[in-house]
């Protein structure tokens, strides 16, 4: 298993809770998801059902607990620019049919924090929570500084082979990036230029996002 942290206990309970979060666990499917022994596995995965950060399901595997629903409910209540950017991707999705995310910077990575999804059986998902390297991907190099006479940056294959992607920042109030707005899809749709093709459309929709 990665380490993130360099905490390993925190790596390693984070990696139980994200597993179970996909999807409700037994103890053997639990140990598979993170690559965990199976005696820590159940170390945490017991250790966060005391804390009400998991909990047992009627058939008894591990699910998420109740304990996160107030603390999500106030992470939401708190970070406002998803409420403002959900009516404005979700216009992008629809104009260019194609997936579409919003993330922000997190330390050394970025943050998907909003992803929709194309309506297109073959497209590119990012799951909603997912943490990405900033250093590859036009999300990553825009959250990292990069910029363009166009105000949009491109990536073809750079982070995942046979994926586009192009990126425009979401600008604060005090002139600093707060945020990205992605298109993404297959090469074989966004071509090998998605700026070309939806740069001006994501720069648009990146503008008229206005946080307070």
């Amino acid at each position: 298993m990665e380490s993130v942290t360099g905490v390993g206990v925190l790596d390693k309970a984070m990696a139980v809770l994200r597993t179970v979060g996909d999807a409700p666990c037994t103890l053997s499917e639990l140990q598979a998801g993170t690559g965990l022994p199976r005696a820590t596995a159940h170390r945490l995965a017991t250790a966060l059902e005391s804390h009400g950060m998991l909990r047992r399901d009627a058939r008894g595997r591990f699910e998420l607990g109740h304990a996160l629903v107030p603390l999500g409910r106030t992470a939401a209540a708190r970070f406002a620019l998803v409420d403002l950017a959900l009516p404005v991707l979700d216009e992008l999705r629809d104009r260019t049919g194609e997936s579409v995310q919003l993330f922000v910077r997190e330390g050394g990575q970025r943050r998907c924090v909003l992803s929709l999804e194309s309506t297109h059986g073959l497209r590119w998902i990012v799951p909603q929570g997912a943490l990405l390297p900033l250093e590859v991907g036009s999300a990553g190099r825009v959250l990292s500084g990069e910029s363009s006479a166009h105000g949009w940056v491109e990536s073809v294959g750079e982070r995942e082979p046979g994926v586009a992607s192009v990126s425009a920042p979401v600008v604060g109030a005090g002139g600093e990036t707060i945020a990205a707005v992605s298109v993404s899809g297959p090469i074989e749709r966004l071509s090998r230029h998605p700026g070309e093709r939806f740069g001006e459309a994501v720069v648009a929709a990146a503008g008229s996002i206005e946080p307070e």
